[in-house]
This record gives C-alpha cells, structure tokens and sequence, in this order.
C-alpha cells in the first residue's frame, strides 16, 4: 500500500513563473490576434472592447478569490472536481469533473488546427497539399493534419519528460508571448504610420443589409457594443483556473496563488487589448478593410509597422507561442484533472497513477494525445462544436467553486463578509455565463448552434451511462471483496 501511495504522489517542480505561464498560456490563444478583425472591432471598436474585456478582467478576478482560496484547503490535482467532491459529494463532483474534461481537452486539438491558419496567414496555401475533404464548409488537406498531429505527439512526449521540463518550455512560449506583443505595442507607438484618427468608430460598426455599414452611436448603440464582446469575455479569459489542477506540484506557498492568478488575467487583459487598439490606429478606414474582408488585419497592421518581413515574424511568434503554451497548458490541466478522477474512483483506476520515474500521470498524457489526434482530422470548424459545447464546463466549474468557497469559509468560520459576498458574487456570474450560453439573448454572439446543443446532449447521455456503469461495477467488486472476506469464505478456506 505504500509503494502504491508512493507512486500516485507528484513531485513538487513548478515555480510562480512556471504556473504564471501555464495560466497566461491558456488565456491567449488564436482568437487573441484574430477576433480584432473578425468580432471586437465591428462588434465593438476600439473603446467597446476595451471597457468589455477590462469588465470581463474583473469578472475573473472576482472568481479567483474562490479558487486562491479552495487551492489552500485542498492542494490536490483535480482543482474544481475536488472542490466539489467535498463539499457537494460524489454526483455533483462527477458532473464538475466530466465537463471540465471536456472543456480543458477539446482545447487542445483546437489549438492545433490554428496552426494550418497561422501558415496560411503567413505563407498562403503552403500546408495546401496531399489528399483533401471537407467537413462543415472547412476545407481539410493532409499538410495541415500532419502539422497538428507532429506537434500534438511533440508536446504530448514533452509532457511525459516530467512537469520540470514542461514548465520550462511552458514559461520560454508565454514570455516570447509577452514581449512580441510588447514589441508590437513599442513599434506602434513609434511608427509614423500610426495615427490616431484612424481608432474610430469607437464603438463599433452596424453592417446595412444593402451592404456597408453604419457607426454605432448613441446609449443603445454603446450598450450593444459593450455587451457584444462582454458576453465572450469570460471565455476570453478561460485558463487562469486550470491553475489548481497542478496544485499537488507547486513548490511554493499557496498565498502566492491569488497573485500569480490576478497577473495572468491582467497580462491577457493587456495583450486582447493591445491586439485590437494597434489594428485600428494602423489601418486607415478599418471598417472598410474588414467589410471587404481584408486579409488578417492585425497581421496587416504588424507588417506596416515593422515591414513585411520583419512585421511576419514578428506576429507569427507571439501567435505561435500562444498556440504552442495553449496546447502545453491544457494537456497539463486535462491530464490532471483525469488522473485526479481516476485516483478518486470516478474514471478507471489506471488513469489514476503517476510515472516514478519522470512523475507524471503518464496514462492520463497518453490517453490526451490519443483523444486529441482526432481532432485534426474532423478539422477547425466541427471542433468548434465541441469547444462551444465544451466551455460550459467552465462555467461549471466556476459555479462549483465558488459555492465550495463560500460553504467552506462558513463551516470552517474564515473569511470576512466581504470575502464572503465576493464567493456569492462569483457564483452567481457563473450561474449567468452557464445561462448566457444556453438560452438565446438577442445577437449576443454566444448562443449555441444547432450541432453544439447535439453534441451537449450526447456528451450528458455518455456521462450519465459511464457514470451507472462505473457505480455498478464500483458496487460488484465490493461485493466480491465482502463475499471474500466474509467469516463463512475464512472458514472454508481453513477447511480446504
């Protein structure tokens, strides 16, 4: 029993600057560099996006208070699902954990098919070749499945060198993150090319039937624009909460947490920010531009700052290194969060076991990479499916969270009133993002297509047969175990 306590036991390897990366490299991925063109500026322009994504920043902050919190009482891999497990029980655990496997996982091989876009961007029709299909209007060629397969089985092996190395190369992508958009914002502010007249319509653009578009202006105007990109926002920021899913490894006080946390959301508050204001006070008449569907607007913009070269290496490493730390950040989360349900007898117990050697959950890894190899195949848009369906675990999560904080904070009597309201608070915006996703709400932008509440409801109907089947087959073997070492089986094994 020791031997197999011992092996189920992770070695203490991640610094503040390891988890700080994990949490940023998650929150910054393909949609950072490419919603500028393609939803914050006509949803919401320059100052619209701005107020949005800051609202959205505090939103985060607000729930992470929850999440520093429950970190300090259970340190153990699994973050959200084991909040639940012990303050709900078992049922709503298993409904945290299922979600949250398919929000963290779906990410992966998401991010891998953004690299065919990167590329494209960059070098048209370059990973064009081979044999090619399509499947919901996305046109699939094997250059681009050989791509994200290749990096999928890198990271994956990377992953299963042990945390130490993983949060290296982890921490080397989000700092490259970090300084090339940097980079972009100094040659900004430097560049003759800049000019301020050109950041308007502030609030966005009202596309006319006829074709064109009209300036959004006026309190409806300004409020629609806020809320178009209010309402993704808290998806924006997804990723700061896989940070407990590695608790069990921090080699560092948890009071460090609620900080590590509040950087990363301000570090990716600063970047979807920075993104969009440079794409408009680069682009002269970017309404125009993006209604006559310019190609990739921010790379543009990158390219007439710094020059075309200099401009495409630039923009193609900090959105590489997003894409690369998003892949890396959630193999890490979803790779814990199954060991973590496997250790606790809600996935099969295999999962639930750590490599001595490298101390990893190398089932956990390998079961990652085998799900996310799929992906590739179905291409960029079926995924998005998956991922629409899938962020609702999320949200989930935050709900569970924040409820177990508050619940904790009273049974144990810690925490001041205001400590308590602001779990209240967090609970209730995940309850709201849960409902902004499911129930259509006007033009917001975040209601679910048709194949997203199909793909819902057979991932509901797989958890609820997985979880029946694991409870019958759970109950069998303590059946057999009672039987075994039942008086009468010790009398008769005497007998024998």
């Amino acid at each position: 029993m020791n031997n197999q306590n011992e092996q189920q036991q992770f070695k203490k390897k991640l610094n503040p600057m390891d988890v700080w990366a994990i949490a940023f490299g998650c929150i910054i991925g393909w949609g950072a560099f490419i919603n500028p063109g393609e939803k914050f500026l006509p949803n919401s322009g320059v100052l619209g996006t701005a107020i949005a994504i800051a609202i959205g920043a505090v939103i985060m902050i607000v729930i992470s208070v929850s999440y520093a919190y429950m970190i300090r009482k259970h340190p153990k891999a699994g973050g959200e699902f084991i909040f639940a497990k012990q303050c709900f029980g078992r049922i709503p655990a298993y409904i945290c954990g299922w979600f949250l496997i398919a929000a963290y996982l779906s990410n992966v091989p998401l991010n891998s098919t953004a690299l065919g876009l990167v590329v494209d961007g960059l070098a048209p029709n370059a990973l064009h070749f081979g044999f090619h299909y399509e499947i919901a209007g996305n046109q699939i060629y094997l250059g681009e499945i050989l791509v994200a397969c290749g990096v999928l089985i890198l990271f994956a092996v990377i992953n299963l060198l042990g945390t130490k190395k993983a949060g290296i190369v982890q921490t080397i992508l989000a700092v490259l993150l970090a300084v090339t958009v940097l980079i972009l914002v100094i040659a900004t502010i430097a560049s003759p090319v800049t000019n301020w007249e050109n950041i308007g319509p502030l609030w966005g653009i009202n596309k006319l039937p006829e074709g064109g578009y009209t300036d959004k202006v006026g309190a409806t105007g300004v409020m629609s624009a806020i809320l178009a990109t209010l309402a993704i926002a808290p998806w924006a920021f997804v990723g700061f909460e896989t940070i407990p899913q590695a608790a069990e490894e921090f080699k560092f006080s948890f009071k460090k947490v609620i900080f590590i946390m509040v950087i990363a959301i301000i570090f990716g508050t600063f970047v979807y920010i920075a993104n969009n204001t440079i794409t408009a006070l680069v682009i002269k008449n970017w309404p125009e531009y993006i209604a006559n569907g310019g190609r990739w607007p921010l790379l543009y913009a990158a390219q007439q700052i710094l020059g075309e070269i200099p401009g495409s290496i630039i923009l193609g490493t900090a959105v590489l290194s997003a894409i690369l730390s998003g892949i890396m950040g959630f193999y890490m989360a979803s790779s814990r969060l199954i060991f973590s349900m496997g250790r606790e007898g809600y996935l099969p117990k295999i999962f639930g076991t750590v490599d001595k050697k490298h101390s990893v959950p190398q089932v956990a890894i390998i079961f990652c990479l085998v799900i996310s190899l799929i992906g590739p195949f179905l291409g960029r848009n079926a995924l998005s499916w998956f991922v629409d369906m899938a962020s609702i675990g999320t949200s989930i999560g935050f709900g569970f969270t924040c409820l177990a904080a508050f619940i904790t904070m009273r049974k144990d009597k810690d925490g001041s009133l205001f400590t308590k309201i602001i779990t209240l608070l967090g609970f209730a915006f995940g309850c709201l993002f849960v409902v902004i996703q499911l129930v259509p709400i006007g033009n917001l932008g975040v209601n679910f297509s048709v194949p997203s509440y199909i793909i819902l409801g057979v991932w509901i109907i797989l958890g609820a047969g997985f979880y029946l089947w694991l409870t019958l087959s759970n109950k069998k073997k303590e059946k057999e175990l009672a039987t075994e070492n039942s008086p009468e089986a010790s009398d008769d094994s005497k007998t024998d």
